[in-house]
């Protein structure tokens, strides 16, 4: 690659505070927290093929509905936390770790 294309490639942090502003504005909070939801969405959804359970099937191991593991698996901006352990707990059999980074 030569040096003028170098010079126009931008981090992908550079591109986000571009597009949603600086960490700590209101639309990059906003595209932070709906990432994050998106990122839980699909982790869950790929546990489930892992084990081979259909949406219908996860759904009865914990007590829930199938529509209710499509929307999280789609859109999990509001999932409680109760419901996420009791997901990965009794329809996974898995254990929730949760961290916090600063």
């Amino acid at each position: 690659m030569n040096t003028a294309a170098t010079n126009q490639l931008t981090s992908f942090s550079a591109h986000l505070d571009l597009q949603y502003g600086k960490k700590g504005t209101a639309e990059r909070d906003l595209y932070e927290a709906e990432f994050e939801a998106f990122k839980l969405g699909v982790m869950l959804q790929e546990l489930r093929k892992e084990q081979g359970l259909t949406q219908e099937q996860l759904a009865e191991k914990c007590g829930t509905t199938k529509n209710y593991i499509s929307r999280i698996e789609n859109d999990a901006s509001d999932i409680r936390l109760s419901t996420l352990m009791r997901i990965i707990r009794d329809g996974l059999g898995g254990q929730l770790k949760i961290t916090v980074d600063f």
